[in-house]
């Protein structure tokens, strides 16, 4: 994946699939964004995190709790360190994360 509307592509297609209950192949989609949007942005860049929430969301799905719960602490405790706690999407993401536990 080279380009930015490349990767936007593949991170669209994997929520598309997650929608229609395609879990694993979402998850696989996911899985190539967040490490591409790692290399290319950063680990703690706000739209890797956002793919690794997809990614939380998508385990989720397919009724893997504790994998989901990780990698959601992980996406909440860098939002907080990158964002800061009073940051509204660090808020917003507590909020989700404490409404789904």
């Amino acid at each position: 994946m080279s380009s930015i509307a490349q990767l936007k592509g593949r991170w669209e297609e994997a929520e598309q699939l997650d929608v229609q209950g395609r879990w694993e192949e979402a998850e696989q989609l996911d899985v190539q964004v967040i490490e591409t949007r790692k290399t290319k942005l950063g680990e703690d860049h706000p739209s890797t995190l956002t793919s690794m929430a997809n990614l939380a969301s998508t385990y989720r799905n397919q009724g893997r709790w504790e994998e989901a719960e990780q990698l959601e602490v992980q996406v909440m405790e860098t939002r907080k360190t990158k964002l800061g706690e009073d940051h509204p999407e660090t808020g917003e993401y507590e909020l989700g994360y404490e409404t789904m536990k």
